[in-house]
């Protein structure tokens, strides 16, 4: 394992920067995207029933609640918040786009400066490689992309999930804010 990691040289550095972050956005995504906290059950039921909101305080389906409340005579600006606050709830999950397409490029370059000190170490004289060190210099050249694609994939599968569960979320809140926005326009 060392090996692999000595085979990736500096380039392992901001690969393992780019790990870091992605598990960071990762945990506190599915920590702030459960449904409890975005749209919590006792919520939804009160809007759907037309009785006044209570409960699942400091949740995003409670902000728009209490904002459109605020602001009766307004549905555009509420739509607009209510969009605002979907746009919060993606906050990080871009950078999960950036990680699984900048990790295999690293990874890349990492195994292509390493070929190239391989290459390097060809004898001028008989312009062969030692067959042992040519080997093993270009497997521990091919560990920075294969770092690289594994810190892609940790980010990729996530990113997806992540967004699927947002535009879920903002499908909801659509509808509930359709059902809000009606009641407000019968009083």
């Amino acid at each position: 394992m060392l090996e692999l990691i000595k085979g990736a040289g500096l380039l392992i550095y901001p690969l393992s920067l780019c790990s870091v972050i992605a598990v960071y956005i990762i945990f506190e995504r599915l920590y702030a995207l459960r449904s409890a906290a975005v749209i919590p059950d006792d919520l939804v039921d009160a809007i759907i029933e037309g009785k006044p909101a209570q409960g699942g305080r400091h949740s995003v389906m409670s902000r728009i609640v209490e904002y459109a409340d605020r602001h009766k005579g307004d549905p555009e600006a509420i739509k607009a918040f209510a969009r605002l606050e979907i746009n919060r709830m993606e906050r990080g999950i871009p950078y999960l786009d950036v990680i699984y397409v900048a990790a295999p490029l690293l990874g890349l370059t990492g195994t292509v400066s390493g070929l190239l000190r391989v290459f390097g170490q060809i004898s001028p004289e008989t312009g062969l490689p030692d067959p042992v060190a040519f080997t093993k210099g270009v497997s521990l050249a091919l560990s920075a992309t294969l770092i690289g694609l594994g810190v892609a994939l940790v980010a990729l599968v996530p990113a997806g999930s992540l967004q699927r569960k947002v535009e879920n979320y903002a499908a909801k809140i659509d509808l509930l804010l359709e059902r809000i926005l009606a009641s407000q326009a019968k009083s």
